[in-house]
């Protein structure tokens, strides 16, 4: 397909963190672009704030004229709308091109020298840190984020059309759309079985993807992992690895050492160890790519993150609260090390809301053992997002498999009378579904409430 030669763009499912951003990839461009989603948020107002036009109710009657021409309209869609979806029905019947969202992608950056991020967890902080790095370094390129980056306010860096920084998602087996030049995996724990079935088909569609590496690509594994590449680790044996690792001021400082030399003193704001393992194979990518080291350490030092990865809400000598995304046992610990190491010795509070009654089903025991670590435990119902209930899995049952005495699951409109009723310093909430929203109400009540 040539994009040149399509004007108009239809996004069934507009309000995604990565369908948003490559409808602002394409506004940007010069095209008409449109929309549906099934609620309003932040992210639909800030595309209809661009001219973006778009729609909440699924009826044809929403769809724009210029919308209806076969032949200059290209439809994208996220695998999250339903099979039923009216709008999906009839562009699919009527003889329009119809794009999964990682088919989109992996057109636009076929004629790029493109960088992907996979793996089960850090692909966005991972991601957003490699598109800062390379923009603040002057290249020329577009990265498109799952998330939105705290430096811009966005989920898209637009820069030029050289190089392009992509997230590789597994879900759907989406990433296998792609051919990257460069290409890392983070982490490959078992995820999405509703799709895989078992882990050792996520693992073989792992190894399926670093076949679509261009000749000549290189791909960076996370040491450890069951694959051959360019490894990196935190103080161990890998070809990349971070040293001399210290806490300065509530930030990393550390060394790099690569296969040639040590670069020295990249500070890193972001707490901890799977966010510097992120940094460090952003970092990696980045020298193999051509950077220098000192222009590594000073792009590095002014990354902020990205929003709901541990982003501090309130922090003050008095009260911490945090919010981050974490939807996976393994993410969950990886919250709590990091909170752990910047705070030892206070008491955290943790509200959670599952994500998914599939997830909950297959990894109802590690979220009971990653959830026991805390001081404190506060449940919330199970988010659906897309799926309809699993007969057996509720919070109630997630509750019980909790090891500690200070638990208990509540509604959303009790939230925030049981965090005040908490003495914890450290609050933090976590989750991937519309825990979110509660986010702003929280803040408000505890700043009030000092």
């Amino acid at each position: 397909m040539d994009l040149k030669k399509i004007h108009n763009i239809y996004f069934i499912g507009i309000g995604g963190i990565g369908m948003s951003a490559i409808a602002r990839y394409f506004k940007a461009s010069g095209k008409q672009v449109s929309g549906y989603d099934k609620t309003q948020t932040d992210i639909t107002n800030s595309l209809q704030d661009l001219g973006v036009t778009v729609c909440f109710e699924d009826a044809m009657a929403n769809v724009e004229g210029c919308y209806l021409d076969s032949e200059s309209t290209l439809v994208v869609y996220t695998p999250a709308v339903p099979k039923s979806h009216l709008q999906l029905t009839y562009f699919k019947n009527n003889g329009f091109t119809v794009l999964k969202r990682s088919e989109i992608l992996g057109l636009i950056t076929e004629h790029t020298f493109c960088l992907a991020v996979a793996g089960t967890h850090g692909k966005t902080t991972t991601t957003s840190i490699l598109g800062h790095l390379l923009n603040e370094c002057n290249v020329k390129l577009t990265a498109f984020l799952g998330g939105i980056s705290e430096n811009y306010n966005s989920n898209l860096i637009l820069n030029g059309d050289k190089v392009s920084v992509v997230e590789a998602d597994e879900f759907d087996r989406s990433f296998l759309t792609l051919s990257p030049d460069m290409a890392c995996i983070t982490s490959m724990d078992a995820d999405h079985l509703d799709i895989y079935g078992d882990a050792s088909e996520l693992i073989k569609t792992f190894e399926d993807f670093t076949r679509k590496l261009k000749p000549n690509g290189k791909l960076f594994v996370k040491n450890g992992l069951p694959l051959n590449g360019i490894t990196y680790g935190i103080e161990d044996d890998a070809d990349y690895t971070a040293q001399n690792i210290r806490i300065e001021n509530g930030a990393y400082v550390f060394d790099v050492k690569t296969p040639e030399t040590v670069f020295k003193d990249f500070k890193f704001n972001l707490p901890g160890r799977h966010n510097l393992s992120n940094a460090l194979v952003a970092l990696a990518m980045s020298i193999e790519y051509g950077i220098s080291g000192p222009q590594l350490v000073a792009a590095l030092a002014s990354y902020l993150g990205v929003k709901r990865r541990f982003t501090y809400q309130i922090k003050t000598d008095d009260l911490v609260f945090i919010d981050d995304y974490a939807h996976h046992p393994e993410e969950i610990n990886a919250v709590h090390q990091a909170v752990r190491e910047m705070y030892p010795k206070d008491k955290v509070v943790a509200v959670f809301q599952p994500h998914l009654f599939s997830r909950t089903k297959d990894f109802a025991v590690e979220f009971g053992k990653s959830l026991s670590q805390f001081d404190e435990v506060i449940l919330l119902d199970i988010y659906p997002a897309r799926e309809l209930p699993i007969e057996g899995v509720t919070s109630e049952w997630l509750l019980s498999l909790i090891d500690n005495e200070n638990k208990k699951l509540v509604s959303k409109t009790d939230l925030i009378s049981s965090i005040k009723q908490s003495s914890a310093k450290i609050v933090l909430t976590i989750g991937a579904g519309d825990i979110g929203v509660e986010v702003a109400k929280i803040k408000k009540a505890l700043i009030n409430e000092d």
